[in-house]
C-alpha cells in the first residue's frame, strides 16, 4: 500500500509539472458595417467624422490600410462580398456556389460551420444577404435582416435645395431603420451584449458574427447625432462632379437605385446633406460597438478575444459625381480593416493590399485551425506578427458584372469601362483622389499595355469569362 501510495503521489506530482492543460481558446468577435469607406475613421484621418470607439480600436491594433472588395456580380454588391467571405472563394466562384450554400454548408464549407468544427459556439445578429438562412449554420441566432431597411419614395432624388425637407433620417414615421420602434443599429447592440452576458459563463469560446445594416441607405439616426455636424464643416469631395461622364455605360446611370438616391446633376448642397447623414448614422453605429466592447470588458473576456471590424465594401457619397459603392473607385473598392487581441501589436499600420476576405482564414488560424484548401483568400496572421510588407496579392482585382474591371498594380490603378471602349489609368501614390487621367499620356502607353495584359490574364485566374478582347477601346 506504501509502494502503490507513493506511486500515486509521484505520478500525480510528474502531471502537475509535465502534464499540460489544452490552452485556452481565444474568443472571436467580428463586427461587420455595410457601405462603410475606408476614411470614415476619425483615427485613420478623416478629422470630420465622429467616432470615438473606432478610434481607439484603431490605436490598440493593427490596421490594414488597403484593403480592397473585388466588387459584384450585381447592384447589391454586398452579396458577393459576404458570399466570398463565407465560402473563402474569389469573386467568380463565390458566385457559382452562390445557390450551393447548402451543400457547402453540409460539407463544412463555410466560414461558420469551420468555427463549429474547432470547438466554437457561434453566434450570429443582424444583415445577412447571403443565399442560407443563419439557423441552418449558426448555434444561435438573433435578428436577421435583408439587405437593407426598406426605402421610401421621399427618400430619393433628395435634397433638391435648402426647402427639401420631406424626408428627415431622425423621422420614425419612414420605417427604415426605426421599424419596430427600435433603431436596427441598437437592437444590433442589445443582442450582442445579451450574447456576451450569456456566454460569460460558458466553457465554450465564441465566435460572434455581428453584422450592421448601417451606414447604409437609409442613413438614419437620432436628431442628436445628425446635429453633431454642421454643412458648413462637411467638405466636398476633391473628386466631386456634377456627372461622371461615363456613368450610363459603366451601369451607374440614374436606373441604379443607389444613383437615383441624389438628384442629377450632382450639387454640392445635396452632396453635403448625404455625408452629414453617412457620417451621422456612423457615428451612430460608433456608439453602439461601443457598448458591445464595454460589454465585453464587464464580462471579464476582452483580455481572451481578438476583434476584427470591417465592412463588405466602401461607398461614394458625392466622390466623381457618384452616390452608390458600383464603381472601381478606392472610395467604393476599400472599407476599413482594424484587429485587436492578445499579442496584436498596437498602433501598427500595414499599408499592403489586402483583401477584406483575408480575415475569414486569418481568424481559422487566430482560432488554431489550418485554413482549409479551399480557401483561396490568405491569412494575415504572419503579416501582423512581422514587419513582412510584401502582400501575397502582387495585382489587385475588380469587376462589376460584365461592366467594369480594374487592376491595380503597385502605385498604378487600371480602369477599364467595355462598352464606353474607355481605360482610365492613375498613380495612386501622386493622385489618391484619381482625379487626373493618365491613359492618354504618350509616356504611359506601355504601362497601359501592359496592365491591360496582366488584367487579362487575371481574369483566367479569377475565372472571369468576359472578353475585354471584344472590345474596342479608345485612348
Amino acid at each position: 500500500m506504501k509502494k502503490l501510495s507513493l506511486y500515486l503521489l509521484t505520478s500525480l506530482s510528474l502531471c502537475l509539472f509535465s502534464c499540460k492543460t489544452e490552452p485556452e481558446k481565444p474568443n472571436i468577435l467580428f463586427i461587420f458595417a455595410d457601405d462603410q469607406c475606408f476614411n470614415t475613421i476619425n483615427e485613420l484621418g478623416n478629422k470630420e467624422v465622429i467616432t470615438p470607439t473606432l478610434d481607439e480600436l484603431a490605436r490598440q491594433g493593427t490596421v490594414f490600410t488597403t484593403a480592397y472588395n473585388m466588387g459584384g456580380w450585381n447592384g447589391a454588391i454586398c452579396v458577393a462580398s459576404r458570399t466570398m467571405f463565407n465560402t473563402g472563394r474569389f469573386l467568380w466562384r463565390a458566385f457559382e456556389y452562390d445557390r450551393q450554400l447548402d451543400t457547402l454548408a453540409t460539407r463544412g464549407q463555410l466560414w461558420s460551420k469551420e468555427m463549429e468544427n474547432l470547438g466554437y459556439d457561434t453566434y450570429f445578429t443582424g444583415k445577412w444577404h447571403i443565399k442560407i438562412d443563419p439557423p441552418d449554420i449558426f448555434h444561435h441566432v438573433g435578428s436577421v435582416r435583408g439587405g437593407m431597411p426598406n426605402q421610401v419614395p421621399e427618400g430619393y432624388d433628395r435634397p433638391l435645395d435648402e426647402n427639401d425637407w420631406e424626408w428627415t433620417p431622425w423621422d420614425t414615421t419612414f420605417g427604415g431603420f426605426w421599424k419596430g420602434g427600435t433603431h436596427w443599429s441598437e437592437v444590433v447592440a442589445n443582442e450582442t451584449m445579451g450574447f456576451l452576458e450569456n456566454t460569460s459563463v460558458s466553457e465554450k469560446p465564441f465566435f460572434m458574427y455581428i453584422a450592421f445594416n448601417a451606414p447604409h441607405d437609409p442613413r438614419q439616426s437620432p436628431r442628436e447625432y445628425v446635429d453633431m455636424y454642421t454643412l458648413e464643416d462637411i467638405a466636398m469631395p476633391e473628386s466631386f462632379l456634377p456627372e461622371y461622364p461615363y456613368k450610363d455605360l459603366m451601369g451607374c446611370s440614374e436606373k441604379l437605385r443607389d444613383e437615383h438616391l441624389a438628384p442629377f446633376p450632382r450639387t454640392e448642397y445635396a452632396v453635403k446633406v448625404n455625408r452629414q447623414e453617412y457620417y451621422a448614422i456612423i457615428t451612430h453605429m460608433d456608439a453602439q460597438i461601443g457598448k458591445i466592447l464595454d460589454k465585453l470588458e464587464e464580462t471579464g473576456q476582452a483580455d481572451n478575444t481578438y476583434i476584427f471590424f470591417s465592412a463588405d465594401h466602401g461607398l461614394s457619397v458625392g466622390h466623381h459625381g457618384l452616390i452608390g459603392k458600383q464603381n472601381m473607385y478606392e472610395h467604393s473598392m476599400r472599407p476599413p480593416m482594424i484587429i485587436v487581441g492578445p499579442d496584436i501589436p498596437e498602433g501598427k499600420k500595414k499599408d499592403m493590399a489586402v483583401y477584406l476576405q483575408d480575415i475569414m482564414p486569418t481568424v481559422i488560424e487566430y482560432a488554431g485551425g489550418e485554413v482549409p484548401g479551399y480557401v483561396e483568400f490568405n491569412s494575415l496572421k504572419s503579416f501582423i506578427e512581422s514587419t513582412n510588407e510584401k502582400s501575397n496579392y502582387p495585382e489587385v482585382y475588380g469587376a462589376y458584372k460584365d461592366l467594369q474591371r480594374m487592376i491595380r498594380i503597385d502605385d498604378y490603378k487600371l480602369i477599364v469601362y467595355p462598352y464606353a471602349g474607355v481605360k482610365r489609368l492613375f498613380n495612386l501614390a501622386t493622385d489618391p483622389e484619381e482625379m487626373f487621367d493618365l491613359a492618354s499620356k504618350q509616356e504611359q502607353q506601355d504601362r497601359l499595355e501592359s496592365m491591360f495584359e496582366k488584367l487579362i490574364d487575371l481574369q483566367v485566374e479569377m475565372g472571369d469569362t468576359l472578353n475585354l478582347m471584344n472590345f474596342q477601346f479608345v485612348i
